[in-house]
């Protein structure tokens, strides 16, 4: 019985039996009307007035087709309105809006469509709310990244990057252009690939495997992790996670040069401290005299060393950046003359004229280190006595300048010296060189570090060097240094 129950209310929801009982209905009620008009005459034996007849059947027959056509529109506006709603919810979604719902009483195969269609929206509603949370996080997380993070298609266009590397993007895109003759491929003339990471995007592309390299592109280096971005074995694209690790190879260069200059600048000075030290033990020597001077070159060697040492940490932690400059508003003047009476007798026993040129007004720098432009005209004052031979003279000179439209100090100093030849002027400031190749004791006991030391201290405060020399002519050097506070 319950079976038979289910089975008839089923039935009955159905908008086919509601329609095939509402057509039934129509169709009896029609019937019954022909049949109420009609049921005088069905017993009369003659029809005397023949045009009533037909006035009746045509009554009949329009108010049969208007009921006909009540209940058609009846019928098809009951079916059509939910349809229509139906509609219309289905573009709202389409559009966006996912929380449109579609709202009838009825129980029909119309109904459960509509009831099917609700919780489909109520679904996609929860999917999307959970795919924007995701989204919205893993946002969050590579806006938070230090490091730049780009992903790429299979036709190589940018699909999504954090800022650093939307960033890093915009810097290398200025590179394209300088690349682009020596670099250029036709087939990926459209790609959005940074020139500096195609080729190992395009190997793993090929390949389809994670790939990781150093890459330098100009005064920095990158370490580069790519992935392939696979789907069913279906590379169709690849992320790209950069990190600016110039830092790090700056410092592990550093490292490795210190390792290797000071072992070679080092060896001299040991070898000659030890062998000066076992012929003092094994009594090789027999005067005082000897013994006097293999004790001053131990001492003049272990000077030596120390100053090596103490220059090579110098240099160090200013290419570290490890430098503490204590600026302060400071008249040059003051350092000049300071300097040049510190190496007035030092002069005066090589018979080196030592000339001071200044002017009456000050020469105020609004940031300056004292102590750093001190050991700066050191440095310069030393290397120009040790170069200049006796008789001769040596100017260190200050005055304003303009440069551009700024102001400017102009410190120099210029000697008599020996002088500098042509091809070893653009390398006087690198470390450890030297423009006598010998490396010779004797007058020229320099470490090799200080005018590297002098280069840094300047680019510490925005200034520049510059030197003008020529083989038996002498050597200038000339420092600008900026007169506003550098921002």
């Amino acid at each position: 019985m319950n079976l038979w129950q289910r089975l008839v209310g089923r039935l009955w929801r159905s908008v086919v039996v509601k329609l095939w009982a509402t057509i039934i209905l129509l169709v009896a009620f029609v019937l019954l009307i022909v049949g109420v008009f009609l049921l005088q005459y069905v017993d009369s034996s003659t029809f005397e007035d023949s045009h009533e007849v037909k006035v009746l059947f045509v009554l009949t027959a329009i108010i049969g087709f208007s009921l006909s056509t009540f209940f058609a529109f009846f019928l098809s506006k009951k079916i059509q309105q939910p349809l229509l709603q139906l509609k219309h919810a289905a573009d709202s979604v389409s559009q966006g809006d996912y929380s449109t719902r579609v709202s009838t009483r009825s129980s029909d195969e119309i109904g459960e469509l509509a009831h099917t269609f609700n919780h489909m929206t109520e679904q996609l509603d929860k999917l999307i709310h959970d795919l924007n949370h995701e989204k919205n996080h893993l946002t969050s997380i590579l806006r938070s990244m230090g490091d730049s993070v780009i992903t790429f298609d299979a036709e190589g266009k940018v699909i999504l990057t954090n800022p650093s590397g939307h960033l890093l993007i915009n810097q290398w895109s200025g590179i394209e252009l300088v690349w682009q003759e020596e670099l250029f491929d036709g087939g990926a003339a459209d790609s959005e690939v940074p020139i500096p990471l195609r080729d190992l995007y395009q190997r793993v592309m090929q390949e389809g495997h994670d790939a990781t390299e150093k890459i330098h592109v100009l005064s920095s280096v990158w370490s580069v992790v790519m992935a392939p971005l696979q789907s069913k074995d279906i590379v169709r694209g690849a992320v790209a996670v950069i990190r600016n690790v110039t830092e790090e190879h700056k410092l592990e260069k550093l490292r490795r040069d210190f390792v290797a200059n000071i072992s070679h600048e080092i060896r001299t000075p040991l070898s000659m401290l030890q062998g000066y030290s076992e012929a003092l033990l094994d009594d090789i020597v027999v005067s005082p005299e000897e013994r006097k001077e293999l004790v001053q070159v131990i001492y003049d060697e272990s000077l030596r060393m120390g100053r090596l040492v103490n220059d090579f940490l110098d240099i160090a932690r200013m290419e570290a950046g490890h430098v503490d400059m204590n600026f302060q508003e400071l008249d040059l003047r003051q350092i000049v003359k300071r300097v040049h009476r510190k190496f007035q007798v030092y002069a005066k026993e090589r018979v080196v004229v030592l000339h001071a040129e200044l002017p009456n007004e000050p020469l105020l720098m609004k940031e300056a280190d004292e102590d750093r432009l001190e050991q700066v005209l050191t440095n310069l004052l030393d290397n120009a006595i040790r170069h200049t031979p006796s008789g001769k003279s040596i100017t260190i000179a200050g005055r304003h300048a303009h440069v551009s439209g700024k102001p400017f100090i102009q410190l120099s100093v210029t000697d008599e010296g020996q002088g500098i030849s042509s091809e070893d002027v653009p390398y006087i400031f690198e470390r450890f060189y030297k423009a006598d190749k010998a490396r010779k004791r004797g007058s020229s006991v320099g470490t090799g570090l200080g005018l590297a030391i002098v280069k840094n201290f300047v680019d510490l405060h925005h200034g520049r060097i510059v030197v003008e020399s020529a083989p038996g002519a002498g050597t200038s050097f000339t420092l600008l240094l900026p007169v506003e506070a550098h921002q």
